[in-house]
């Protein structure tokens, strides 16, 4: 739980949250979609492709030892493209 500072009764979690709002209430959205730009060019200049061929593949490599993780989302998959074939052939 986020502690509450001598100076009033406002957490520091919720300061956060309430500037945040402000600034996307006067900013708006492209402002976050220009920062987040700028900041992926930022990384892609100074680490380089190999960077993100690195966390892709861990990241890979970390989904794909979930065995339960992967049978589910397998799962899920064939039955949404049974679902859609049924449709295809009007058995909906």
């Amino acid at each position: 739980m986020a502690e509450k500072e001598n100076k009033g009764s406002m957490t520091v979690e919720e300061a956060g949250r309430k500037g945040g709002e402000k600034v996307a209430s006067e900013r708006g959205h492209e402002f976050y979609e220009e920062i987040g730009r700028k900041g992926g060019e930022k990384v892609a200049s100074e680490r380089g492709h190999e960077f993100y061929e690195e966390i892709g593949r861990k990241g890979g490599e970390k989904v794909a030892s979930d065995r339960e993780h992967m049978s589910e989302i397998g799962h899920k998959g064939g039955q949404r493209v049974k679902e859609l074939i049924d449709k295809g052939k009007g058995k909906e």
